[in-house]
């Protein structure tokens, strides 16, 4: 006997996992192992009887055509050693996995998501930076460098945060959680925007500045929908939603674009845009004219909103006034008329040497 099937049935009793699950992990391992030997013939397949609890590898066989005629028994010398090891393993794992399903309970597959919970206050020893939010079945932890720096809560505040990660160590689960991360953005405008939701709008790129500001690059395949539009709702309803769930930070929405210039010149919201020029595309260079009084909002404080535009759209961006492009324009005409003087003078120089050496010649002749 190479399995104790009696073990798998304690299994299924205690845990409630099903015997043909654990039996068809342990055929698909087995059949991997069965895989590594020397000489395993690539069509095969692994049966465990369910009675004895014997582990057979039957291997397809061909007749001289190549045509398959039927099955033989192909189970490696030790295989039952082998079976029963990987038995173990394979139990023993999901028993790791139905405990940590227990001990996770509703937050299983939570991580990605957006959850809500009330400030508790911390634990003795801990980091009295970090926050500890009740959120139901656990206790989650908002650490210090993944808060909002402008934001502060208090004990038996209420908050929503993004969910980074969800694990079971040796002291139950931990459950993390975030209020700087770029993605908690996103699923706030998911949960306010039903054509994101549904997939009518898509949220194509995100840049943020947790606090300060954040701009969003959205697109959508029906022409009928107007993306930026369905984000910002009826009189701004649904940006002002998630702006005061983010302690008032300003959110850009913009339209995304295949052309990166067009792209460039939207990402630059609310400045105005005169015109961008692809300078490198390979760099992903380019630069971006403005109206003088647009420069330093194009710029934006502390030149957050070119940095934020380089982010959402990947591109390094150059923002000059229309004041200096017309400088360097002027600057570059009267270099190339100089130079056409200085040439035609030149010309000018040269013709005049060749007359006065054929009047030489012509002297010459004469004498």
């Amino acid at each position: 006997m190479d399995i104790q099937m009696s073990e798998l049935r304690i299994v299924e009793s205690e845990l409630g996992i099903s015997v043909d699950v654990l039996v068809g992990a342990i055929e698909d391992a087995l059949l991997h192992a069965y895989h590594r030997v020397p000489g395993a013939i690539g069509q095969a397949r692994v049966e465990l009887d369910r009675t004895s609890g014997k582990a057979t590898v039957w291997a397809v066989e061909f007749d001289d055509d190549g045509e398959p005629v039927g099955e033989f028994d192909d189970t490696p010398n030790d295989f039952g050693r082998i079976a029963t090891s990987t038995a173990r393993s394979i139990i023993a794992q999901r028993l790791r996995d139905a405990e940590a399903d227990r001990v996770l309970g509703s937050f299983k597959g939570k991580q990605g998501t957006i959850v809500s919970g009330v400030v508790q206050a911390a634990p003795p020893r801990s980091n009295p930076e970090d926050i500890y939010v009740n959120v139901g079945e656990h206790e989650a932890i908002l650490r210090k460098d993944e808060q909002v720096p402008t934001e502060r809560f208090r004990h038996g505040d209420r908050l929503r945060a993004y969910v980074t990660d969800v694990s079971v160590g040796h002291r139950g689960a931990t459950v993390r959680l975030s209020r700087s991360h770029p993605e908690l953005v996103r699923r706030l405008f998911e949960a306010e925007v039903p054509e994101i939701e549904g997939g009518d709008v898509e949220i194509v790129a995100l840049a943020r500045e947790a606090g300060h500001r954040t701009k969003l690059a959205v697109w959508s395949a029906d022409e009928s929908i107007n993306a930026k539009g369905a984000c910002i709702g009826q009189h701004g309803q649904r940006v002002r939603a998630v702006m005061e769930e983010l302690g008032g930070e300003k959110i850009d929405i913009v339209d995304y674009d295949d052309d990166p210039a067009l792209f460039i010149g939207a990402s630059l919201s609310p400045a105005r845009v005169t015109q961008v020029d692809i300078l490198n595309a390979d760099a992903r260079q380019a630069r971006a004219v403005v109206p003088d009084d647009q420069a330093s909002l194009a710029i934006g404080k502390e030149a957050q909103n070119v940095r934020l535009a380089a982010k959402l759209t990947g591109w390094s961006i150059d923002i000059r006034k229309e004041s200096e492009m017309a400088a360097a324009r002027a600057e570059a005409e009267a270099a190339a008329a100089r130079r056409a003087e200085e040439a035609a003078a030149a010309a000018e120089l040269d013709d005049s040497a060749e007359y006065d050496d054929d009047f030489d010649e012509s002297d010459d002749t004469e004498n």
